[in-house]
C-alpha cells in the first residue's frame, strides 16, 4: 500500500513539473529573447573575411597602405569605391610606391585610379605614398607623401601633401616646414566647401636606420585647414600644429614607427591618436579650434591589447578600431568607459611571429559601417571583415 501511495504522488509531482515546464515554454516563445546581449562593439558582429583583389598594378607597386571609401561619385570614382595606396615599387623598396589603386565593389574589378611621378619635383624628396590619404565631398584626392630614395630612411625626404582631382591627375603640391614624412591615415572634417585635415609627421629629427636607432620625441599632428572654391583645387588658408612631442624612430623593417592612427570623435571636440612608440592611444582636446599644440595630451588607454598601434578608426556607436603592428589583430576600444573591449585576429599568417606580424596598415569603414576594409601588406591584398 506505501508502494502504490509513492507511486501515485511521484506521478502527480511528475506532472506538475512537466506542466510548468510547458508553461514557461509556451511563455519564452511569445516573449523577446532579452537574455540575449546585444553585441558591445562592432567585432562581435563580424563573421567572414573575404579576400576582394590583389592590389598590385601593372607596375609592380606593392605594400598597400592606405584605405579610404569614396564618399561621393565624381570622375573615375564611383560613391562606394575603395582607394588603396601603395608605399613600395616593384623591388620592394619602402618609400617609393607611386599608386593608387581603386576597388569597385559593384563589378568586383581593380582600376589605376592614379600614378604620380617619382620625382615630382614639388614635393621635396620625391614620391613613396604613405598611409595618409582621403578623398573630400568636393571629389579632391589628397595624399601623402614619405619619401625615399633608396628604401631606407638615410635617403628620406621630408615628403609633401599632393592633391589630385577626381580622375587622378595632380592638381597641386601642397609643402611647408611643418609638413615632414606625412605618415598615418588622417582624419577629416568636411563641410563641402571648407574641410579640416590632420595628418601626422613622423620625419622630425629621423635619420637612418643602423645599428639601434634613437627615438625623436619631435613628431607632430598638423591641422590643415582648407577653403574649396567651387571647381578649384583646395587652398590651405590655416596650418596649426596641435600635437607634438610624440616619439618617432627609424626602422628598418617598417621604415618608420611613429604616431600614425588619427580618428575624431562624432562632435569633433576630441582627435585620438594612436602612438605607436608609447603604445598607447592619447586624446587631444578641442583639436578644431586650438591654436597651440597640446603636446601629447591626455593619454586614454596604453598596453594591454595593444601592440603598437597604428591605424583607426571610429565606428558609428562611437568606438575606435585599432590595427596592430605586432600581431594580426585589430582593437576594439570604448572611449568613454576608456576601456579595451577585446582583440580580433583578422590576419592568422602564420608566417610571421607572432602570426600577422608587420602584415596590418590601412583600415576603413565599410559605407553601411556594418563591417569593415583592411590589407594584408605581405600578400597585398584588400580585405572585407564583415
Amino acid at each position: 500500500m506505501k508502494h502504490a501511495t509513492r507511486t501515485l504522488l511521484q506521478c502527480t509531482a511528475h506532472a506538475i513539473r512537466s506542466a510548468l515546464a510547458l508553461a514557461a515554454a509556451a511563455a519564452l516563445a511569445g516573449a523577446p529573447l532579452a537574455a540575449r546581449a546585444d553585441p558591445q562593439g562592432l567585432l562581435e558582429t563580424v563573421k567572414h573575411h573575404t579576400t576582394l583583389i590583389n592590389t598590385v598594378p601593372d607596375n609592380g607597386d606593392q605594400n598597400p597602405y592606405a584605405i579610404f571609401v569614396a564618399p561621393v561619385s565624381s570622375g573615375t570614382v564611383k560613391e562606394g569605391d575603395v582607394l588603396v595606396d601603395n608605399f613600395n615599387n616593384a623591388a620592394n623598396l619602402q618609400g617609393t610606391g607611386s599608386t593608387i589603386i581603386d576597388y569597385h565593389p559593384d563589378t568586383k574589378q581593380m582600376s589605376l585610379f592614379a600614378t604620380i611621378p617619382r620625382d615630382l619635383k614639388e614635393c621635396p624628396g620625391g614620391v613613396g605614398l604613405s598611409t595618409a590619404m582621403t578623398m573630400l565631398k568636393s571629389g579632391w584626392v589628397i595624399v601623402g607623401s614619405t619619401p625615399s630614395n633608396d628604401g631606407t630612411t638615410g635617403t628620406k625626404g621630408a615628403g609633401c601633401m599632393i592633391v589630385l582631382d577626381s580622375s587622378g591627375k595632380i592638381a597641386k603640391v601642397i609643402s611647408s616646414p611643418n609638413i615632414n614624412d606625412p605618415w598615418g591615415n588622417m582624419a577629416v572634417a568636411d563641410n563641402g566647401d571648407r574641410a579640416t585635415l590632420f595628418v601626422s609627421n613622423a620625419g622630425f629629427g629621423v635619420g637612418g636606420a643602423d645599428g639601434n636607432p634613437p627615438v625623436f620625441k619631435q613628431a607632430t599632428v598638423l591641422r590643415l585647414d582648407l577653403d574649396i572654391p567651387n571647381g578649384q583645387p583646395p587652398v590651405v588658408k590655416r596650418e596649426t600644429v596641435v600635437a607634438s612631442g610624440f616619439g618617432a624612430q627609424a626602422d628598418k623593417g617598417v621604415f618608420l614607427v611613429g604616431p600614425t592612427g588619427l580618428a575624431l570623435s562624432a562632435d569633433n571636440k576630441l582627435l585620438y591618436v594612436s602612438d605607436a612608440i608609447g603604445n598607447r592611444i592619447n586624446v587631444i582636446e578641442d583639436p578644431l579650434t586650438r591654436d597651440t599644440s597640446a603636446g601629447v595630451g591626455r593619454q586614454l588607454t596604453a598596453d594591454g591589447l595593444l601592440h603598437r598601434p597604428l591605424a583607426m578608426i571610429a565606428t558609428p556607436q562611437g568606438h575606435l578600431l585599432v590595427t596592430n603592428a605586432l600581431n594580426g589583430q585589430v582593437v576594439e576600444i570604448d572611449p568613454a568607459a576608456a576601456k579595451q573591449l577585446y582583440a580580433r585576429w583578422i590576419d592568422t599568417d602564420k608566417a610571421q611571429t607572432p602570426p600577422g606580424n608587420g602584415d596590418l596598415f590601412g583600415i576603413a569603414l565599410t559605407p553601411a559601417a556594418d563591417g569593415f576594409y583592411y590589407v594584408e601588406d605581405d600578400v597585398n591584398t584588400l580585405v572585407l571583415a564583415k
